[in-house]
């Protein structure tokens, strides 16, 4: 029997922005994107380079409620696709919306293993996909689709990269926004696998040594917000490209300086610089690893001039590049 795709709970509404004519001159990200349907075919090449991409937004902040931080982030999906629409398209790739997937009444455990079908069955198709988190819950989201995928059924070494500020790696009795890594780590163990795992923009005053501890423990490769020159992030993420067939990265946006990133569950005092985190997006698109990525924790209640959300545009534009 054969069996349906997985599809997002709710369907793509149109994407708007400034019109200045049809041509492909004038041509805009919301004059590009398309409803993403199971019949959109992939073309013959397998590197990230010639995949169609897809959009899936994941409207959550239960993560980050059970997190203790302040909620919002579940309007980011829309927040961020309104920051995309005007934006010039230059993409040598096609681009379709398949909706959201929407975490209600606390039900995140049951949202994210929805997410998780639909980007493994998008993978198989195929196609790069891209996930609009929601809280940082988005990563075991985006996780369960990687892990469920063909790709890595198929023996690919499968590598995390996260730019944060925090591991996420707390050891709590429900999981939430602070937990996905480990989770990551549980899960990869029960398959008999290790997690590789690596994280650039790392605050230390804003992870406990328990945290430090549990990331020695799991073999964790990170940097410090303070050590991430220019220099130091392009070698330390080619020396963890080497060690990968697959990429999985996660952006959360509080890596950023919050005058750069205001809009976020937990903005950082410190950060890593704008040029910093996108000459990597750069180096990830380039390398032609990238099989997954996820945006998280736009929180558009305390964004300022749409900063952060334009900020997110900016960097998935930059890694669709």
């Amino acid at each position: 029997m054969e069996i349906s795709p997985a599809v997002a709970d709710v369907r793509p509404t149109p994407w708007t922005g400034r019109f200045d004519g049809d041509g492909d001159e004038h041509r805009r990200w919301w004059q590009a994107v398309a409803p993403h349907s199971p019949e959109v075919a992939a073309p013959g090449g397998t590197e990230a380079g010639s995949r169609p991409a897809v959009v899936v937004g994941f409207r959550s902040d239960e993560g980050v409620r059970r997190n203790k931080g302040r909620i919002g982030a579940a309007a980011s999906p829309e927040a961020i696709r309104k920051a995309l629409g005007p934006m010039a398209f230059h993409l040598d790739r096609d681009v379709f919306d398949a909706g959201d997937v929407v975490v209600e009444d606390g039900s995140l455990e049951a949202g994210q293993d929805r997410a998780g079908r639909v980007i493994s069955d998008l993978l198989d198709a195929g196609k790069l996909t891209v996930l609009l988190g929601g809280g940082h819950e988005t990563a075991f989201a985006s996780y369960l689709g990687v892990a469920g995928s063909e790709a890595v059924a198929s023996g690919k070494r499968l590598g995390v990269l996260n730019l944060d500020a925090h591991f996420d790696l707390r050891d709590e009795p429900v999981p939430s926004s602070g937990t996905p890594f480990l989770q990551m780590a549980r899960a990869e163990a029960a398959e008999g696998r290790e997690l590789n795992y690596a994280v650039v923009g790392i605050s230390e005053p804003n992870n406990t040594r328990t945290l430090f501890d549990t990331a020695d423990r799991l073999g964790v490769k990170y940097l410090l917000d303070e050590d991430c020159s220019p220099e130091a992030v392009q070698e330390f993420v080619a020396r963890f490209l080497d060690t990968v067939d697959v990429l999985y990265l996660t952006i959360d946006l509080d890596v950023l300086p919050a005058s750069v990133a205001p809009g976020v569950s937990a903005p950082a005092a410190y950060g890593v610089p704008m040029p910093v985190i996108s000459a990597v997006c750069k180096q990830l698109a380039a390398s032609g690893k990238l099989l997954h990525l996820d945006v998280a924790e736009l929180n558009p209640e305390f964004d300022i001039d749409s900063r952060t959300a334009k900020v997110a545009a900016r960097l998935v534009n930059t890694l669709l590049g």
